[in-house]
Parts: structure tokens; C-alpha cells; sequence
């Protein structure tokens, strides 16, 4: 004789099997239209260039600079934030460009975002650029030094070249806490000024931590347990993220990259509110309606020197860290034709 099943256990059953589907059907979802993107990815970095080693050579002295000779630079480190605003307005002036000071006024201290721009034949602007303060208690070598690095050299590399789009280079003060995600970041500042201006910003690539990578079993995390499933568990990927809105961005971004990629990449578009989607400057252009994209190697996910003193410039890993600006120069150049 059968037992019957009780009527309290075969909706238990019922409501388990309904709430996994809804979870497949999301996670279906989210690779398809978030995860699933163009180009052929490769499986390890190559060997640099000759002249990618001599571009190697200027942001291990940048990043030298930033974080081993200036150090700690925030507002609490006010002598060593001006230091750092002062050595990116020479470096850009060295470049042949010409640097201009965003100002703002946080608590009686003036705060300074750097821009330079080189015209276009278009109106539309190819915005790239990077925070430059560091977190309190850290010299901030790949938080965010490899990042304002990187923005430096790809702006020596565009200087003086014809291009349709108008490019701007930008370094922001204040994305660190207590400023985060805060109106007194700076790159909210800036981004509400473009918008007052009538700016036309058509794509903003914000470059954060991206001189770190680990080819140990199990290096690599995720805010969330099913990104595990899709994503590699070996932190030897530079990432690419936006918010959904920004999604046509990223595709066109991580599809260029992949055309001349020497490093493995990984992207996903995703609602801003997952753990680690929206914590950069390209969270300020999203909040005023600009599509913007973050390259990232996913640090609070991957470098066990995230936020602390031991982020010095030691730790970053130069060769691959220099393969990612080489591959974002294509990307530039492949977004102007666009």
C-alpha cells in the first residue's frame, strides 16, 4: 500500500522546484543578455613588444612615482594629494597637452580634477579616466596609481593625433570613502558639470585597479555565488563591467579589445546594484545618463592588498598590467571610427 504524500510536503516540494526555475530562468537571463559577448577570448598573455616594454617601463615609473615616492594622497594626506594633482598636470604638459584644473570647494580645501582634451572633428567625446586619490591607511600603487598610469600614457600616445571623436583624459579627486558614491565625489562633480555644459560624452572608460593578476587555482571570487559558475576561478583576466543601461558600450568596447587582446578578458553587463558593478568614477557618468564602462582586474575580488599599506608597486605585475593599456589604445582607436 502507497503512502500518501502529506499535502503540507508536496507544496514545499512544489515551491522549491517553482523558485529554482525562476533562479535558472534569471541566471538565463543575465548570460544571455548580460554575459554573453562578442570576439574570441584567448587563454594566456603573451609576450610584450618592443614597444609595448618601453610603455612597461613608463607606468612601472609612474606607478613609482604615485605610490612609492608620494604615497598615501587623500584629504586627510592633503600635501601629498596636491603633490600627485601636480605631478599628473606636468606629465600631461610634458605630453604636449594642455591641463586644466576642475575645481571644487570640499570643507574650506580645494579639490582638483585634471582634464586635457584633444579635439575632434566631432562633438562627441571619448572620456577616459581614473581616480587618483588613494584610500586612507594605503599608497594606493594599484588603487588607483595603475589606473592614473594608465590614463597618462594612453593620453602621450593620442597627443597629436587627428582623431573624429574629441578625446578627453581625466584624473579624479576623491572616489575613495567617506566620498564614495557620495556628491562630493569627484567625478559626480565633473559629471554633473558635463551635463550642465551640454557635453556630449558617447562612451567613458573608467580604468580602476588594473595591475594585478594571479594564475593560482582558486584566485579569482565573485560578489556572487553564480558569477562563479560562468566566470574562471583564476584571477588571469583583465575584466569588463557596465550597468545594463551601458550594455551596446561594453559589447562594442570588449569586441575591440578581443580583435587584438595579448591577455585574457572576461565582461559582464549587470544591474548596477551587484556588489562591485557600480564602484568607480563610471558610477558619476551613469547617474547623469552617459553610458560608462569599468576596466578592472576585479581587485576586492582578486588582490589581497585591496585597501591596505601593503598596496605598494611591488605587487603589481607589470608585463600584463602593460598588455591591458596596450590592448585599451585599440579600443580608443576603434571607438573614434565608430
Amino acid at each position: 500500500m502507497r503512502r500518501r504524500v502529506p499535502a503540507v510536503l508536496r507544496s514545499l516540494v512544489f515551491s522549491a522546484l517553482r523558485i529554482a526555475i525562476v533562479v535558472a530562468a534569471i541566471l538565463l537571463l543575465l548570460w544571455w543578455f548580460g554575459m554573453r559577448m562578442p570576439g574570441k577570448n584567448i587563454s594566456k598573455a603573451a609576450p610584450l613588444s618592443p614597444d609595448e616594454i618601453t610603455l612597461r617601463e613608463e607606468l612601472r615609473a609612474d606607478v613609482q612615482k604615485l605610490a612609492g615616492e608620494i604615497g598615501e594622497r587623500n584629504m586627510w594626506r592633503c600635501p601629498q594629494l596636491n603633490a600627485a594633482t601636480d605631478f599628473i598636470e606636468a606629465s600631461f604638459s610634458r605630453a604636449g597637452l594642455h591641463p586644466r584644473r576642475e575645481s571644487y570647494d570640499l570643507r574650506g580645501q580645494a579639490c582638483h580634477n585634471i582634464e586635457v582634451e584633444i579635439a575632434g572633428t566631432r562633438p562627441e567625446i571619448l572620456l577616459i579616466g581614473a581616480h587618483y586619490d588613494s584610500v586612507f591607511g594605503s599608497p594606493g600603487a594599484n588603487d588607483n596609481g595603475s589606473g592614473v598610469a594608465a590614463t597618462l600614457a594612453l593620453a602621450r600616445r593620442f597627443a597629436g593625433r587627428k582623431t573624429q571623436h574629441t578625446l578627453r583624459f581625466v584624473a579624479f579627486v576623491n572616489e575613495e570613502p567617506p566620498y564614495f558614491l557620495s556628491g562630493e565625489m569627484g567625478s559626480l562633480v565633473y559629471a554633473r558639470r558635463c551635463k550642465e555644459r551640454g557635453n556630449k560624452i558617447s562612451a567613458m572608460i573608467s580604468l580602476e585597479t588594473i595591475g594585478y593578476f594571479s594564475d593560482a587555482p582558486n584566485s579569482q571570487t565573485y560578489p556572487s555565488p553564480g558569477l562563479g559558475i560562468v566566470y574562471p576561478k583564476v584571477g588571469n583576466f583583465i575584466g569588463f563591467v557596465s550597468n545594463v543601461h551601458s550594455r551596446a558600450l561594453l559589447r562594442r568596447v570588449i569586441a575591440l579589445f578581443r580583435q587584438h587582446a595579448k591577455i585574457p578578458s572576461e565582461s559582464a553587463a549587470l544591474p548596477w546594484f551587484v556588489p562591485g558593478v557600480s564602484w568607480s568614477d563610471q558610477w558619476s557618468f551613469w547617474k547623469h545618463g552617459y553610458p560608462g564602462i569599468m576596466v578592472t582586474d576585479t581587485a576586492p575580488f582578486r588582490y589581497p592588498y585591496y585597501h591596505s599599506a601593503n598596496d605598494t608597486p611591488d605587487k603589481l605585475d607589470y608585463d600584463r598590467f602593460t598588455l591591458v593599456v596596450s590592448g585599451m589604445e585599440k579600443v580608443i582607436e576603434g571607438l573614434d571610427k565608430l
